[in-house]
């Protein structure tokens, strides 16, 4: 069985006015992407708390950041037509809209929440074996490529527990 497409995003800050900084993924085939987010002329929101567990310096964006325009056609191409998960669809729905209106584009994917794909017992031990994998793959801040990939692998070991 295939596994499905992971995304992640790191953002500014969490709620009204944050945006996305770093946007990461992997597909079905197991492929990491990864890349900074250049915030817009408009985008100023900046949350001290958040970028401790991000791990990303406002002024790494500036310099290593791609504009929006770019990281949002990057995302279509690589993953035209597929619905692609996410852990935390609430946040991440919004800086995703927030990245493609920048871009003045649409998604030429669908976002869905990774509970979609749990069971009941599965969604109960979802937690504690996402901090498994984390914990075996020595991952420590949170990176949006290397995020979706521990989602990734904990879903192929609930699939298959």
């Amino acid at each position: 069985m295939q596994l499905p497409a992971f995304i992640d995003i790191e953002a500014s800050g969490f709620g009204r006015g944050s945006y996305p900084i770093e946007v990461g993924f992997v597909d079905r085939d197991g492929q990491l992407f990864c890349t900074l987010v250049q915030p817009e002329a408009d985008w100023s929101h900046w949350d001290e708390g958040a970028a401790a567990l991000h791990g990303i310096e406002r002024e790494l964006l500036s310099s290593h950041g791609r504009p929006s325009t770019w990281v949002a056609e990057q995302l279509n191409q690589r993953l035209a037509g597929q619905t692609v998960y996410c852990d935390g669809w609430a946040q991440d729905y919004p800086w995703l809209a927030r990245l493609f209106e920048a871009a003045e584009a649409a998604p030429a994917f669908k976002l869905e929440d990774l509970r979609t794909l749990l069971d009941e017992q599965q969604a109960q031990c979802w937690h504690d074996t996402v901090m498994r994998v984390r914990n075996e793959l020595s991952i420590g801040r949170h990176r949006a490529s290397s995020d979706a990939k521990v989602l990734q692998i904990a879903l192929q070991r609930l699939l298959h527990s």
